[in-house]
């Protein structure tokens, strides 16, 4: 029987999993030491079972090598406090460099024996020089790691408008492509302040109902065809999917309101409409 797979929480909510292997008694809310490339980290145990199987493990994950004393604690918090000083030295690297880059956050590996810088930049930035620098400061293996603006918002975290934390601090483990059209769909006005989340991109949440509107627009005719009614041809201008209405459009800008009963019943008992 393989060993139970855990999910372990590190700075900034980062999730990775490990095996626990010598089955290591961890309760939630705990924190673990757990072997990582070339080295130790520290987080808190936060998930186990079968919803830790139903994830997407993409790398092979580690073991958990021992649960943490207070000495262990103490030398996170000591970390902590060298991360800080650490991102403002990092900071000022980058201004005497003169890199088109912004720095969102540092990170020491437990064993101090890893420094990964994280940023954001619009351009591709050639670092090597500045990696020079911080490792001649900090004597430690130094990482760059560029991130996008989306996972700058998972990394720092904060509150979204409907008043709760943001998804991607909370539960998302991945970020999946969002485009207007899925908001067109929805029939959401197209206005960048209402649409967009505090990253500046598209809302996440606007993919929560994406396959109900997207089931639920197949029983309504396409936006801009035509449907012949007593009155005449019509052309759809909207559809009202909760209450199964639709909106046609006909000359000199008149609108008239149909069921979409009625509509698809016009659409089955006369000749389809040509443009």
């Amino acid at each position: 029987m393989s060993p139970d797979v855990v999910e372990v929480t590190f700075k900034r909510n980062r999730k990775c999993y490990f095996f626990n292997s010598n089955d290591i008694d961890l309760k939630i809310g705990e924190y673990a030491i757990v072997e990582v490339d070339k080295g130790e980290d520290m987080g808190q145990f936060t998930q186990t079972g079968r919803l830790v199987m139903l994830k997407d493990i993409k790398n092979e994950p580690g073991n958990v090598l021992r649960k943490a004393e207070p000495e262990d604690t103490e030398k996170l918090m000591e970390n902590r406090r060298n991360e800080t000083s650490a991102f403002y030295i990092g900071r000022e690297y980058i201004q005497r460099r003169n890199l088109n880059m912004k720095l969102v956050d540092v990170e020491y590996q437990f064993d101090t024996k890893k420094l990964t810088f994280y940023f954001t930049s619009c351009q591709r930035v050639d670092f090597r020089e500045l990696v020079k620098d911080l490792a001649s400061k900090y004597r430690t293996r130094i990482e760059l790691r560029q991130i996008s603006v989306r996972e700058e918002a998972k990394k720092l975290g904060g509150i979204g408008i409907c008043g709760k934390q943001l998804c991607c601090t909370s539960f998302m483990q991945n970020f999946s492509p969002i485009s207007t059209t899925d908001a067109k769909d929805q029939n959401l006005p197209m206005n960048p302040s209402k649409l967009s989340g505090i990253c500046s991109r598209l809302k996440c949440c606007i993919l929560y109902e994406k396959g109900f509107y997207s089931s639920s627009l197949k029983r309504f005719p396409a936006l801009d065809s035509p449907v012949r009614m007593d009155r005449g041809i019509g052309y759809v201008d909207k559809v009202d999917i909760f209450n199964d209405r639709v909106y046609l459009r006909f000359d000199g800008e008149e609108y008239e309101e149909y069921s979409l009963t009625e509509i698809n019943r016009n659409i089955k008992s006369r000749e389809p409409v040509t443009q």
